[in-house]
């Protein structure tokens, strides 16, 4: 039985995975000449146990800039939770699965968020300031292009909100923000997200 489907059968009826992401990577051989590293499922996935459905797969990360190609080392290996945000000068590929809103009734979101990594981002997200009308709020010091895979998800801000569908992307640019999946249905995204200077606020 795959790993797929072992995972439908021990989770509960209300809850809905969408398939494995595939990754292929491309390297060099010893004589300098290009191949494929490696072809399958992406091995980093992270899912928090109160909300199994939320899943986020690490595909990539750099911690420079320019990037390093050097080396056949794999960047996103299993077993890591980086942090939402990436190293400085760094970037981040995640895809990341988010179940409909109704999934988190009855969370610890604080509790969530540090199991994700996020604890600093959603920490930044909640200041004395703002009033956030959504759970998901959270804040980082990158500059994000968000691309809607599957399903549908609404970007909201502190002022105003969008719906987005498959197809549409979003320039994140280093603001409080929350993602509110308001259908039945998980929604895919990929994200990169590149280190930024803060934007002084």
């Amino acid at each position: 039985m795959s790993e797929q489907i072992a995972a439908r059968a021990t989770l509960a009826d209300d809850v809905q995975l969408l398939a494995p992401v595939r990754r292929v990577v491309t390297g060099h051989d010893e004589h300098g000449r290009s191949i494929i590293l490696s072809d399958g499922p992406a091995p980093h996935s992270n899912a928090p146990a109160s909300v199994p459905d939320l899943v986020a797969r690490v595909i990539w990360m750099t911690d420079s800039m320019p990037a390093s190609n050097a080396g056949n080392e794999d960047a996103a290996p299993a077993g890591t939770v980086p942090p939402i945000g990436p190293p400085p000068n760094g970037t981040i590929l995640r895809i990341a699965d988010f179940p409909p809103d109704t999934r988190y009734d009855g969370i610890d979101i604080a509790q969530l968020f540090r199991e994700i990594g996020g604890a600093d981002a959603h920490a930044a997200g909640q200041d004395a300031e703002s009033d956030p009308r959504h759970f998901w709020f959270h804040k980082t010091e990158t500059l994000d292009y968000g691309i809607v895979l599957e399903g549908e998800i609404w970007a909201l801000l502190d002022v105003g909100e969008c719906l987005l569908r498959p197809g549409d992307v979003i320039v994140q640019r280093g603001t409080n923000h929350a993602w509110s999946n308001r259908s039945d249905r998980p929604c895919r995204m990929a994200f990169l997200l590149i280190d930024a200077l803060p934007d002084g606020r």
